[in-house]
């Protein structure tokens, strides 16, 4: 099965209606992105863990592809928890042939060195604590030389770049924060290219792409579209999100936290009050 006849399935089988479209504008975006990344680092059959997955939407097109997946979400967003959406989502992962798993923290019931590849995507911007213990757990699951792929929303995205230069906020709108019920689930920090750099060094990982790519292209007007996309052919730090792939040393070891000495160099001592 090709990428057109994979989409196809998926927006054809996902059972909420016009959540997933095949349409070329639509699919060129995320789906695509994602597809053509795996396809060019992991040969089909390969073993793929989708973190943070949802509704398993983007993890079906690559099973589809032909891929072995396995996702993992909490499914704690409000409109998962809804009890026949639930099910619709639970019915849609399995009749996809994924092994979905419902994790609630780092503790992943999967063992060592079991997938070529981990994705996160649209993952670490919610996330209220540093990602380091969620990554280390997660790279424990990957083989040596194996792959981290992660893709997040840029924060400095030709529209967010517009919207302080108006003086209009470049965080989600106030609104949605204010009116949210219970613990707050949105964007918490958004990255820019030299955060995934950091983190990657960091992780003690090897760079093998760091770009940005247009996952959001089909929310830009169509009269502006043309525009946009030979604008930030020119300036890549304003396409909408950030991909990196980058890969597990042979020697790799889960990376520890700073000593209160090293954090002391690093950040300068700690000033009370």
């Amino acid at each position: 099965m090709n990428f057109t006849e994979a989409m196809a399935r998926v927006a054809k089988e996902f059972p909420f209606p016009g959540d997933v479209r095949s349409d070329p504008v639509y699919y060129h975006g995320k789906y695509s992105s994602i597809a053509e990344t795996v396809l060019k680092y992991v040969s089909i059959g390969g073993r793929i863990l989708d973190f943070g997955c949802g509704p398993c939407d983007k993890t079906a097109v690559l099973q589809h592809l032909g891929y072995v997946c396995s996702g993992c979400d909490d499914l704690n967003d409000d409109w998962h928890q809804i009890p026949e959406n639930r099910q619709k989502i639970l019915n849609f992962i399995n009749h996809s042939g994924i092994d979905f798993k419902t994790v609630n923290d780092a503790s992943l019931p999967f063992s060592k060195h079991s997938f070529e590849m981990v994705m996160l995507h649209d993952v670490l911007e919610h996330l209220h604590e540093s990602p380091r213990e969620l990554l280390n757990s997660l790279l424990e699951k990957v083989v040596p030389g194996g792959l981290l792929f992660i893709t997040v929303p840029n924060a400095v995205n030709i529209r967010k770049r517009l919207a302080v230069l108006l003086g209009k906020t470049n965080m989600p709108p106030f609104s949605s924060f204010f009116w949210y019920p219970g613990f707050w689930r949105g964007h918490v920090r958004e990255y820019v290219k030299s955060d995934l750099a950091q983190l990657a060094e960091f992780l003690g990982l090897d760079v093998l792409e760091l770009r940005g790519c247009d996952h959001m292209l089909d929310r830009v007007p169509a009269v502006f579209r043309r525009f946009y996309l030979i604008l930030t052919s020119v300036f890549h730090g304003w396409k909408d999100t950030w991909l990196l792939v980058a890969r597990k040393k042979p020697d790799w070891k889960p990376i520890q936290p700073l000593s209160s000495e090293e954090r002391e160099k690093m950040f300068g001592p700690v000033v009370s009050g």
